[in-house]
């Protein structure tokens, strides 16, 4: 496989960017209810995105992390799937993460009648997200960035 180049700070720019997002997402949505995210245009829009762009920026992330580690993926979930395997998450974590590239393309196309499960999704997963984060900022990724 080819040597990988990846612009130097965009793995950090990326777990920063995350846990801005996770930030946000605790501190403004966390604790909605169905009710009051059916009742509310505005704050649909905004937990869509929110969680669209921890998703998207997962996937990048992941995407460059595989590769680094030479290993190929053919899509989104299959991304988020071997992440989790390289980071040592058990079988039911990682097909979890392989979900959430299929939540990720339900807020992004905004399938109505499942952008809360989406949501609730990301919710569950959260922790997990977090502990990969966690895993990402104590390896040399975030030293060896190029």
């Amino acid at each position: 496989m080819p040597d990988f180049g990846y612009a130097k700070g965009r793995i950090a720019e990326t777990v920063a960017f995350i846990l801005d997002e996770v930030k946000e997402f605790d501190s403004e949505y966390a604790d909605k209810t169905w009710k009051e995210y059916q009742n509310d245009k505005k704050l649909q829009k905004l937990m869509d995105r929110t969680v669209e762009n921890i998703i998207t920026a997962l996937i990048e992330l992941c995407g460059t992390v595989i590769t680094k580690e030479n290993i190929s993926a053919v899509n989104y979930a299959d991304v988020l799937s071997k992440c989790a395997k390289f980071c040592k998450f058990d079988e039911p974590v990682q097909k979890n993460f392989s979900m959430l590239a299929i939540q990720r393309n339900r807020l992004a196309h905004r399938y109505l009648d499942f952008r809360w499960q989406a949501i609730k999704l990301f919710s569950e997963q959260e922790e997990n997200i977090l502990k990969l984060l966690n895993i990402v900022i104590d390896s040399p990724y975030m030293s060896d960035d190029k």
